[in-house]
């Protein structure tokens, strides 16, 4: 196998599968949020524009006449660079890459608004032109809770900062993050957030708590309730309820999420996913679980495969079979598999 003479960092959007992935920093500026393990130990710091210069031109020499049309700059914040360091690796990928039509970046909103919207358009304008928003939350109290550093009000001027600036614009809102305690008003005020910003995309995760963190901790103590799996789909019919005058695109694509059909694009799918939702919700407790157990252990990608007798019948015996044990409840299971898709 060719060796990789140019660095790649731990993460990137699902969506960015098939792009050309550029480090221009190292770890996440923050990286405090009670719920992320991904930069542990990791020190943030912003590449030398030399570094990431030399990593583009050896990105072209391994991958030689492939054609890229979209890139991904890895790692958590590419505006932590000075713009005018920014604007010169954006000029370098489109010497490489001039076929490129699509930069995207993960965008901190404390960050972003750092930037004059001056500099955000002459970003934009150099190729960077998608930004990915890790708002999570539209509550105060959530992003407090989870230590986000961030407030709604810095993620409406920097999504502001974005737009004016002609970037497009996804933003990441993470179901059951508000736990039981705060579960209303994390629906509420995130639905009211994303109708002030009107994103171009929603995308929806669902909340898996990873063993070591200090959300992990706060679950032991008590000081953090998860939802279950049918609270998390109730927490997002209400979201998706409370969503209005959007045209955004809405996904559910990552493959933790339950309910991976809800999938539209705003205002003309709200009913449809409700729809979708209510089937859900409208089955019987049993039927349910069996659900549940079948996405988790990869039986179902969608409510529709529950029509397939034989899987039907293999996910049922695996779910007689917990009961049976009198060990971890349903719930218990469903947590834990939920933990190993992260």
């Amino acid at each position: 196998m060719q060796q990789l003479h140019f660095q790649q960092g731990p993460i990137r959007p699902p969506s960015e599968a098939d792009s050309l992935l550029i480090r221009t920093t190292q770890g996440c500026p923050w990286n405090k949020c009670r719920f992320c393990t991904l930069f542990e130990g990791m020190e943030f710091s912003i590449r030398s524009v030399d570094d990431i210069k030399c990593d583009i031109w050896a990105a072209k020499a391994f991958y030689k006449e492939r054609k890229f049309t979209t890139c991904f700059l890895q790692d958590g914040d590419s505006f932590a660079m000075p713009t005018e360091d920014l604007l010169e690796v954006l000029n370098t990928l489109k010497q490489a890459f001039p076929e490129l039509k699509q930069i995207s970046s993960y965008g901190r909103a404390q960050t972003m608004t750092k930037k004059t919207p001056q500099e955000m358009k002459a970003i934009c304008d150099a190729g960077l032109n998608m930004l990915y928003c890790g708002m999570e939350s539209g509550s105060i109290d959530v992003l407090k809770k989870m230590k986000k550093g961030i407030t709604p009000m810095s993620i409406l001027k920097s999504a502001e900062y974005a737009k004016q600036a002609g970037m497009k614009m996804m933003t990441f809102v993470i179901m059951g993050l508000g736990g039981k305690e705060l579960s209303e008003v994390h629906a509420i005020e995130t639905a009211r957030l994303l109708n002030l910003i009107n994103p171009d995309e929603i995308r929806i995760l669902t909340l898996a708590v990873k063993a070591g963190t200090e959300l992990d901790e706060m679950v032991q103590q008590g000081k953090f309730t998860p939802l279950t799996e049918k609270e998390m789909v109730d927490e997002q019919k209400r979201l998706i309820s409370l969503l209005d005058g959007i045209d955004s695109q809405y996904g559910n694509f990552h493959s933790i999420n339950l309910l991976m059909e809800l999938s539209g694009r705003f205002p003309e799918a709200k009913s449809s996913l409700l729809a979708t939702i209510d089937e859900f919700l409208t089955m019987t407790q049993s039927a349910q679980d069996n659900f549940i157990l079948g996405r988790r252990i990869h039986y179902y990608s969608k409510l529709q495969d529950m029509s397939n007798q034989l899987y039907f019948d293999t996910v049922q015996q695996q779910l007689n079979k917990i009961s049976a044990s009198n060990q971890d409840t349903i719930e218990d299971v469903f947590y834990h598999l939920r933990q190993r898709m992260i």
